[in-house]
């Protein structure tokens, strides 16, 4: 189902409306790649890999598309003025009351997103089976997450991580809309460690505000079974200066083999470790 419509929406602020349908938003989805949210309904109609923003036109794999849990839980406490009558609590008593009071009004009601007629046979489908929704979406990330690690990985231990829209990343993190990023999975050999890295543009803990903190993070790989554990091997960073002075800066770290971030994995990551104040 669509977002939520109320009388005072055009009051609340935009981080609270899906980008597809402009209604407050129902379930939502987060893309990583802008930090613009998105109905779960809405982001289900769309058959595209990458998924473009409405907002901003970033695209974001669908596979690195997130379940804002934490965000819905923010916005139940949202003032809500019901667009039907005068009726005024919280979000979350909304749909209670649309349900008790307005179901007619709603049934009979034109929708107001830009919904095909295949797409509104869908919209019913997807509506009576609501609860399968996230299974279905994490299962769906899962796939093409797969599918983008055997088109586009690396397989010699380096990765060349190209961060783009970077002024809205930076306002996205400053504003905490989404405090870190992550880079795609590259690979120490065919067969080796299944890794990434994890960027807060603003600082994570201690370094906050002041630098930028960059982690490796060790990932469940298809080839762990076989491999060395704890990871033993020395991390190096680099930021490259693409001005013609190219002043590279440049860091590294070896992993604390005590440390859980870097035994064997038993979940899709472990706990990033790095280095928390790597530029300022």
């Amino acid at each position: 189902m669509v977002g939520f419509d109320a009388k005072n929406k055009t009051n609340l602020d935009s981080k609270y409306k899906c980008s597809e349908c402009s209604l407050i938003l129902r379930d939502p989805v987060q893309l990583t790649a802008c930090g613009h949210r998105l109905c779960q309904f809405c982001f289900l109609n769309q058959n595209q890999t990458l998924m473009p923003c409405s907002e901003c036109h970033m695209q974001t794999p669908k596979a690195q598309i997130l379940i804002d849990r934490a965000f819905k839980s923010e916005m139940q406490a949202l003032p809500i003025i019901c667009s039907y009558c005068d009726w005024t609590d919280t979000l979350q008593n909304y749909e209670e009351h649309l349900q008790q009071l307005h179901q007619h009004s709603i049934a009979n009601e034109p929708q107001q997103t830009k919904l095909s007629i295949e797409e509104k046979t869908v919209f019913g489908v997807v509506e009576g089976v609501n609860e399968n929704l996230d299974i279905l979406i994490q299962n769906l990330a899962s796939s093409e997450e797969n599918i983008n690690d055997i088109q586009y990985p690396s397989y010699d231990g380096t990765l060349t991580w190209k961060i783009t829209g970077f002024t809205g990343k930076m306002l996205d993190t400053q504003s905490e809309r989404q405090t870190s990023i992550y880079s795609p999975p590259f690979y120490s050999s065919p067969t080796g460690y299944k890794m990434r890295a994890r960027l807060y543009l603003h600082g994570d803990g201690n370094a906050r505000k002041t630098h930028m903190s960059l982690f490796f993070v060790l990932m469940l790989g298809p080839y762990d079974a076989i491999l060395k554990f704890p990871f033993n091997y020395k991390v190096i960073f680099c930021l490259y200066d693409q001005t013609p002075q190219q002043r590279h800066i440049i860091d590294s770290f070896r992993p604390d083999i005590k440390s859980n971030s870097f035994q064997r994995p038993r979940s899709e990551m472990n706990i990033a470790s790095g280095i928390p104040k790597f530029v300022s």
